[in-house]
């Protein structure tokens, strides 16, 4: 187990490679709305209830725990150039259909906010941490 940080048991590694791990999950399910194809499988075991956040994130953390560094903030960054080509080849009728992208809650992929969960979720603690420090 990691000493407490600021996200409580996870460090900035593991916050980096949630967030990476959240959008490497939805980049293959976007690139099949764009050809019509059917969703790809989750990563995470079956067991697990594609709506327990808590035991998917739990899930992440301890298969990326043990990856390097270097390793997951090139995952991180690659991702963003991975998410931007799979938005862009979308065809402009799912691009701007609310319901292209079935799990966006009624959004269409070009007016979505894909960096909402970091702002939302985990900035403030982080700003919170960071401004403990001094």
């Amino acid at each position: 187990m990691h000493e407490p940080g600021p996200m409580g048991e996870w460090t900035f590694k593991d916050l980096t490679a949630h967030l990476a791990a959240w959008r490497n999950h939805r980049i293959p399910m976007i690139e099949a709305a764009g050809r019509g194809a059917a969703m790809p499988r989750s990563p995470w075991p079956s067991a697990l209830a594609d709506d327990d956040y808590d035991a998917i994130n739990a899930w992440f953390q301890e298969r990326d725990v043990a990856r390097p560094l270097d390793d997951v903030l090139d995952d991180y960054d690659s991702s963003f150039e991975r998410l931007a080509a799979a938005l862009e080849a979308l065809p402009e009728s799912v691009a701007h259909d609310p319901h292209g992208l079935p799990w966006m809650g009624g959004v269409a992929a070009i007016d979505a906010d894909f960096t909402e969960h970091l702002h939302e979720e985990h900035v403030p603690a982080i700003r919170a941490w960071l401004d403990a420090q001094g």
